[in-house]
């Protein structure tokens, strides 16, 4: 268990990550150039979509990792989980940005990450190691607990705290029509108080802009582990935090990102609107 968190242990894990990410990529991508993308199931509701690429993509990254780490345990987004015995679990999100992909919108990822502890349960896992890789562009956000984040191999500064009135905003929305009527009232709120407010479609996205600068803060209710795992990572070793209801580690209920000034600002007015 002590030896994934040495530095050179630390080192595999990224590299691991970042592989199984592009390798992941680069099937999606031929899948695009194929026949049209098709939704292959729904979730939560039937504008939440799956597609057969999502459960290549994830079976691919599951093989690879289980091939280069069997004692580890998967937890992926399309149902891939798999027992293990090291204390480590890779986190799979195969396209963050399902419904992007499915329109050809290139704001879609893959996502992996490598956390301790148990991902089911807010509060109990810590990542070690991640990668967010857009196939479309090419970008690939890396990072290590304790060592930086990296965009396309170039270190990524600690970030710069914004006002609020000053701060671009990241958000998303969830594809439950009463949630999505409480999040439009929320919206109303928050818009007057900051720069402007941006949707982009893919949190593991949203959260590798807060961490390059792109924007300054992120919020949405209703994400899960998948979705922000290694994102997570990336945001932390450039300066900022993930907040949660009440300053919590941040669960389903509420995931809020940021330099902590910002994110405390941002909680702030989000629990006051009754955004929790």
């Amino acid at each position: 268990m002590s030896e994934p968190t040495t530095p050179a242990g630390a080192r595999e894990l990224v590299l691991l990550a970042e592989r199984t990410a592009r390798s992941a990529g680069e099937l999606i991508e031929r899948g695009r150039r194929g026949a049209p993308v098709a939704v292959a199931a729904t979730k939560s509701s039937p504008t939440d979509v799956v597609t057969a690429m999502d459960r290549a993509a994830e079976a691919l990254i599951a093989d690879l990792v289980c091939r280069a780490r069997p004692d580890d345990a998967l937890f992926g987004e399309e149902g891939g989980d798999v027992a293990g015995r090291s204390g480590l679990t890779w986190v799979i999100d195969p396209i963050d940005g399902t419904v992007n992909y499915l329109y050809g919108l290139p704001a879609y990822a893959v996502s992996v990450a490598v956390v301790e502890g148990d991902p089911r349960h807010s509060g109990g896992w810590r990542t070690l190691a991640g990668c967010v890789h857009n196939p479309v562009s090419g970008e690939t956000w890396t990072a290590l607990a304790g060592q930086g984040a990296w965009l396309d191999g170039r270190l990524l500064p600690a970030r710069e705290v914004p006002s609020l009135d000053q701060a671009l905003v990241g958000t998303g929305f969830s594809y439950l029509p009463e949630r999505r009527r409480e999040q439009a009232g929320l919206l109303a709120t928050l818009l007057p108080l900051v720069r402007d407010i941006r949707r982009i479609g893919s949190a593991a996205l949203d959260l590798c802009a807060v961490g390059s600068g792109r924007l300054d803060g992120f919020y949405e209710r209703g994400l899960n582990v998948w979705d922000i795992a290694a994102g997570h990572l990336v945001v932390t070793e450039t300066g900022g935090v993930l907040l949660g209801p009440g300053g919590r580690p941040p669960s389903g209920e509420l995931v809020v990102a940021a330099p902590r000034a910002l994110a405390e600002q941002l909680l702030a007015v989000l629990e006051a609107g009754g955004g929790v």
